[in-house]
């Protein structure tokens, strides 16, 4: 994996996606995700996001591939007058604080019910093909905002990668440079829906160790 990193993505499934929830490998691998999440500064950097634009952030926040709720739960810790709900294909998270909102279901195939300020995708796009990413256009009439955190596909982000492989069991060493090779490049998400994103105002940036973060705004 990573010669192919800044050329074509490959698409593969995670181990961590097929382990049952009580594996003792999908547990371990999970926590070790949030520590290489803290690590980058992923959620940090999507809360600031948010900070920067009170207006949309005060319509709401809706976050797609929502998981285990943890991003959601600190937006409403953050913003506690936001309407926050989170999206995912899993239940509503057993412990998730009751002012937080929850869709089941498969995001691909249902557009929102209602408008929102911002919708969040942090860690999530990259699950998917250029050409099975053509559902994420029907979300966007819904929002006036978006932040998308995603891997980025540069030989560096392998390299940093590799730094952290002494610490991190097999399912997240294999699982990392797959998300690796699924990530984005600056240019590459936009170019997939043209006609319907003439009204954004987009910008994108490499972060350090390894992040393709962008925000879009309806112009």
């Amino acid at each position: 994996m990573g010669k192919q990193s800044e050329q074509s993505r490959i698409v593969v499934p995670e181990w961590l996606d097929e382990l049952p929830a009580d594996d003792p490998r999908a547990i371990r691998s999970r926590k070790e995700l949030r520590w290489i999440n803290a690590l980058m500064g992923n959620e940090r950097w999507i809360l600031a996001q948010l900070a920067k634009y009170p207006a949309a952030t005060a319509q709401g926040v809706l976050e797609l591939g929502a998981g285990e709720g943890r991003l959601s739960r600190k937006i409403h810790e953050r913003f506690p007058q936001c309407r926050v709900c989170g999206a995912d294909l899993l239940e509503r998270p057993s412990q998730l604080p009751q002012g937080i909102d929850w869709r089941s279901g498969d995001l691909t195939t249902q557009a929102p019910s209602r408008d929102f300020g911002v919708l969040v995708a942090n860690l999530f796009l990259h699950h998917f093909t250029d050409d099975s990413l053509a559902w994420f256009a029907a979300w966007l009439p819904h929002v006036s905002l978006v932040i998308l955190n995603e891997p980025l596909r540069r030989g560096s982000s392998h390299f940093w990668g590799r730094l952290l492989r002494p610490w991190l069991q097999e399912v997240t060493r294999r699982d990392m440079h797959v998300s690796i090779d699924a990530g984005f490049l600056p240019g590459e998400l936009p170019r997939l829906w043209t006609a319907p994103l003439a009204d954004w105002d987009i910008e994108e940036k490499e972060s350090w160790p390894g992040a393709y973060r962008s925000v879009w705004r309806r112009k």
